[in-house]
């Protein structure tokens, strides 16, 4: 699945291995891509891959920017979605289960996929692809269409055939992460936004110039984080088809309205991620820094599993008492401030 799916592109075109997602990923994008030497790919990724080899920098860009909006999302969480870098499976045995967890990741990484790609064409990076020109129709009042829209289908359709790609059995998990792939393009498509451009003498806005643009991906992270803390619970059914056995999903409670194609659906339970265990890829909560008054999960009681938490204080240097100065800069003084932080026992 993910694990072995688009962190190889991850792992190969990194300089080296660091605990920092963000230094760890950077050089993503800047090495050229050779696909044959890619380790793991099915043989239809290996042909997309050699079609479509000037965008491929794109997808790692968009697994990068999807893992770490993964983090800022479930940073106050007990998993936190930890990275580890010794090897391919990048989150550990966390994704072998079919869980929240492994819903929230398919969905945000698929997404990151398609916004890279749909960004990177818009910016001219690639020759097989460009701006949006099928979905404009006529301007509004008082302004006129310009400036570059995103293609955020091309973007999608990227992110689709790569990713789905080694989705094609007739399990049930395949069924769940083709859903949650969909969901997360879905996003992005139900995100697109006019943003326009004043034109005229002293900004007066006699013209205006409107594109289709893509949100901010923090706008996806939030609406995939609201779908992951409602997501749906499914059970497996097995029926036989003329090509064999098939699993599909349905909802396990029929009292619930039954989740749409832009919801996340799972059908395994989650660790509760208290404790180390390296079966379920869970590094506990111990050390982690917790909000003492916060009644939420990000608090020290629940983030700590009842353990209890130490507190010691820190000091830190940060400007003060700033001054602005005419014309035109702005001089401070460095405080020293000292904080209670709080840490899981």
């Amino acid at each position: 699945y993910l694990n072995n799916l688009y962190f190889i592109l991850l792992m190969k075109y990194s300089e080296k291995n660091k605990s920092s997602v963000g230094h760890q990923y950077s050089t993503l994008g800047t090495q050229p891509i050779l696909c044959g030497s890619i380790p793991g790919l099915v043989p239809k990724q290996l042909r997309f891959c050699r079609n479509y080899v000037e965008i491929m920098p794109s997808v790692a860009e968009g697994v990068k920017i999807g893992i770490q909006e993964c983090q800022h999302q479930f940073r106050g969480r007990r998993w936190n979605c930890t990275t580890i870098n010794d090897s391919l499976a990048i989150f550990g045995p966390v994704l072998d289960k079919a869980t929240r967890e492994s819903a929230f990741v398919h969905a945000i990484a698929s997404a990151g996929v398609a916004f890279a790609v749909t960004r990177s064409c818009a910016e001219g990076s690639a020759t097989i692809c460009g701006c949006d020109t099928r979905h404009k129709g006529p301007p509004g009042e008082g302004w006129k269409w310009g400036g570059c829209s995103e293609d955020a289908e091309f973007g999608s359709m990227v992110s689709r055939e790569f990713a789905d790609a080694r989705e094609n059995r007739p399990d049930a998990r395949s069924a769940m992460n083709r859903h949650n792939n969909e969901a997360g393009r879905t996003s992005i498509i139900d995100h697109m936004h006019l943003k326009c451009k004043c034109h005229g003498l002293s900004g007066s806005c006699e013209v205006k110039t409107c594109w289709w643009s893509q949100p901010d991906f923090r706008v996806i992270g939030d609406y995939l984080k609201d779908k992951y803390d409602s997501a749906s619970e499914m059970v497996v059914e097995k029926h036989r088809e003329s090509r064999g056995w098939v699993e599909t999903l349905r909802p396990k409670y029929t009292f619930f309205k039954p989740p749409t194609e832009r919801d996340l659906v799972y059908y395994e339970s989650s660790p509760n991620f208290c404790e180390p265990n390296p079966e379920t890829g869970s590094f506990g909560t111990r050390d982690r820094i917790c909000n003492v008054t916060s009644h939420g999960i990000d608090g020290c009681d629940l983030l700590c599993c009842g353990r209890g938490h130490n507190t010691r204080t820190e000091k830190r240097k940060e400007k003060c008492h700033c001054i602005f100065h005419w014309c035109c800069y702005v001089s401070c003084q460095e405080c020293v401030r000292v904080y209670d932080v709080h840490t899981c026992k």
